[in-house]
């Protein structure tokens, strides 16, 4: 045995002496923003037009937190809230679903709300922040990185992080510290590139930093469009190619489904034909159905099995368009179970 996998065994064999047989650890923290989305009520209409919306619970990594617990797997959320009446009644929802909130930190200043624009078709596109505040000015960009939970990366498989929050100096850095124990603790990297322009102040400096925390990713998610602006290729097997440390490509295209290449294992999976509520959080319930396959697969198995696995994750995303909202519209595992069901009966 090399001194790297002597170092892993060493590190595998701590974490299943602390752990505890009466507590269930979370095998998946998700970092990130935890907001709402103030999704417009007349769709179609630009954002001058728009004359009333509603607010749901979202942000990325929040939204994939919850929809592997709602899948079954135990996870944990990190980020930061404002001390206000929002902030409170997101860390309440989180531990309603039963999502870990060890590592949620409180700030004096706003919970972000960010206004979302629908077209007739269900598509959405992120145009403000609530009063009309600058992107800098609410709490998630102010996560503290020595207030990061050591202990949960001690008992973890899996982070899941965004982009976003690369944007602000101090987060920037709380995201660092969070590689940092996933290195120390071999915790596997899952990074969802969601691109989103209105966060950044400066969006000439997003893709030099976007590159440089792939290269610290074993998993990466990046939505048809993102992976052409970063690669200059939407195919899978080019970008893993490329980037030798990636485990695992997905490049999801909506109604187009998604191609993927996992473990050298190239595919691709059509998307389900259903109809579409609202897309909101559509992305982040594919990433906790694939992020919770993993969960459920020796990494052996990921090859042979990668078809099953993206399937699931499609079937995941499919059902939270079904329903309004991000979180509150997200599947249980056994509605996915049935879902699946149904349409192997059907095909």
């Amino acid at each position: 045995m090399n001194s790297l996998g002597l170092k892993r065994a060493i590190v595998n064999t701590i974490k299943e002496t602390l752990e505890d047989e009466t507590v269930m650890h979370p095998r998946v923290i998700c970092l990130g923003e935890i907001l709402f989305d103030r999704i417009s009520n007349q769709p179609g209409l630009p954002l001058e037009a728009v004359s009333s919306w509603t607010s749901y619970p979202g942000g990325a990594p929040a939204n994939v937190a919850c929809a592997l617990t709602k899948l079954g797997t135990p996870s944990a959320f990190i980020g930061c809230v404002g001390e206000d009446d929002l902030g409170r009644s997101l860390i309440d929802l989180l531990k309603t679903i039963q999502v870990d909130t060890s590592g949620v930190q409180t700030y004096p200043a706003p919970t972000r709300t960010v206004l979302v624009l629908r077209s007739e078709t269900g598509d959405r596109s992120f145009v403000a922040f609530g009063d009309k505040r600058d992107t800098t000015e609410f709490a998630d960009t102010h996560l503290k990185s020595d207030r990061i939970p050591v202990k949960l990366f001690q008992h973890a498989d899996y982070l899941v992080i965004g982009t976003l929050l690369l944007a602000y100096p101090e987060s920037r850095a709380a995201i660092g510290r969070a590689l940092e124990l996933c290195e120390q603790f071999f915790v596997k990297v899952v990074l969802d590139v969601n691109w989103r322009p209105v966060f950044w102040n400066d969006q000439s400096i997003a893709p030099r930093m976007i590159h440089n925390l792939i290269k610290r990713a074993d998993y990466l998610k990046l939505a048809e469009e993102e992976a052409e602006w970063l690669f200059d290729t939407t195919d899978p097997g080019v970008i893993a190619h490329r980037l030798e440390s990636l485990e695992g490509v997905l490049v999801t295209a909506g109604e187009k489904g998604c191609a993927y290449c996992l473990s050298q294992k190239e595919g691709k999976v059509p998307a389900f034909s259903i109809e579409v509520e609202d897309t909101t959080g559509a992305g982040d319930s594919f990433l906790a159905g694939f992020v919770h396959q993993l969960c459920q697969h020796q990494l052996s198995e990921v090859k042979q099995d990668a078809d099953r696995i993206v399937r699931y994750a499609s079937a995941a995303g499919a059902l939270t368009t079904m329903r309004a909202g991000a979180i509150d519209a997200q599947p249980t595992g056994a509605e996915v179970d049935a879902f699946l069901f149904l349409q192997d009966q059907e095909g």
